[in-house]
């Protein structure tokens, strides 16, 4: 029978003003945000979208709006509110080209979408519904994530988590510590880099940062490692995924397209109850990871269906 539920994430939209040259003195924008480019990267993908967020009135909210459009990102369940105004991320080129955050601008942070504002319809008809700690830090997105959570649980909706930390965002390490690991306990799907689980877990140790990680008892997780591949947990076993090497061009935005990869996998063949069915499902994401590294940008980078079906098809004939 066909599938006919779609992916629905929540999270903010961001617009990256990224150097034009290495004065910094001219910016390209982009649309951005982790949950944007999951969601977009979905889509991309061929599965259905769906995206809760805030925007306002202003020029550069109609931009953000059109561009998730055009990804084909339903945005029936998002939020306007004129005063609202999208954060921007300002990013400088080195003399070497690399990237350097330079300054994380965000006038309304105290309009986010409330609880009251969820509507069940949104949920009814989902699959997934996916969210990273990018929000957590308001009061407010908490209360809403949480929220959130409870109706997905309501529906049968799978909850995936990115952790995805942004330490700029916090007032302090212990606080976003304590409520990153508030929302684990409701999650069926964990992502979180090495480096994440290091920080969050108070080890360097990745065996033991995983071995104090079981504790929330989380169905799977899916510890990512960049070059390394990923280290998936699953009933207490770890497996190691390793990745066909790339030669990167830029790694922003691997992570968002590896969880795209990972929803998209499970949406379609549902939560795995194997090994080999949770290592096919983190080869997928690592493809797609992978695939992103080798472009320049974020969501302009977000792999399309066809073209890692033409790598996976590729890599099948030189077997």
């Amino acid at each position: 029978m066909e599938n006919t539920k779609y992916i629905l994430t929540y999270g903010d939209a961001f617009v990256d003003y990224i150097a034009a040259n290495t004065k910094n003195d001219a910016f390209n924008r982009h649309l951005g945000g982790a949950t944007v480019n999951v969601a977009a990267g979905v889509s991309r993908l061929g599965i259905p979208s769906g995206f809760i967020t805030i925007t306002g009135d202003d020029e550069t909210s109609a931009f953000v709006r059109n561009a998730l459009l055009r990804e084909g990102v339903d945005l029936t369940h998002a939020i306007v509110v004129p005063e609202k105004r999208v954060s921007g991320v300002y990013i400088h080129l080195t003399g070497e080209f690399d990237r350097v955050f330079s300054d994380y601008v965000n006038e309304t942070p105290d309009l986010q979408v409330m609880r009251h504002e969820l509507k069940l319809e949104a949920f009814e008809s989902a699959s997934i519904f996916h969210f990273c700690s990018g929000t957590l830090f308001h009061p407010e997105a908490r209360k809403t994530t949480r929220k959130a959570l409870e109706i997905s649980k309501e529906f049968d909706v799978l909850c995936s988590y990115d952790v995805n930390i942004r330490p700029l965002r916090w007032e302090s390490e212990e606080l976003c510590r304590e409520t990153v690991l508030g929302f684990l306990p409701m999650a069926d799907i964990v992502k979180l880099t090495t480096v994440e689980l290091a920080f969050l877990m108070a080890t360097e140790s990745l065996e033991e940062g995983i071995s104090r990680l079981s504790r929330f008892d989380i169905p799977l997780v899916f510890v990512t490692d960049g070059e390394n591949g990923t280290h998936a947990v699953f009933q207490s076993q770890t497996l190691h995924v390793p990745v066909i090497p790339v030669q990167p061009v830029d790694t922003t935005g691997a992570g968002d397209a590896f969880m795209a990869g990972v929803i998209r996998h499970i949406h379609m063949l549902g939560l795995p109850e194997t090994q080999q069915a949770v290592i096919d499902c983190a080869d997928f994401g690592n493809k797609l990871g992978a695939l992103c590294a080798t472009k320049a940008g974020a969501l302009t980078a977000m792999p399309k269906l066809e073209e890692i079906e033409k790598i996976i098809n590729q890599r099948s004939g030189e077997l």
